[in-house]
């Protein structure tokens, strides 16, 4: 399970599921056309991903 949190304040967020079979999504990386790293959270089913959680105005981290 992927545990996303925030450098600036300390607020994380859990358990988050995909819509279609339930399952708690994973932490992963894609690259953008120039090249830049975008922190996604995915089905491991392959249903989709989304990108991570926003605070603070930055990307959350997570830990993997």
């Amino acid at each position: 399970m992927a545990l996303y949190s925030c450098p600036k304040c300390g607020m994380s967020i859990g358990l988050m599921t995909c819509g279609k079979c339930g399952k708690p999504l994973v932490h992963d990386t894609i690259k953008t056309a120039d090249g830049k790293t975008v922190h996604v959270s995915k089905c491991p089913d392959g249903h989709g991903k989304v990108k991570s959680p926003m605070c603070c105005g930055q990307d959350m981290t997570c830990t993997v």
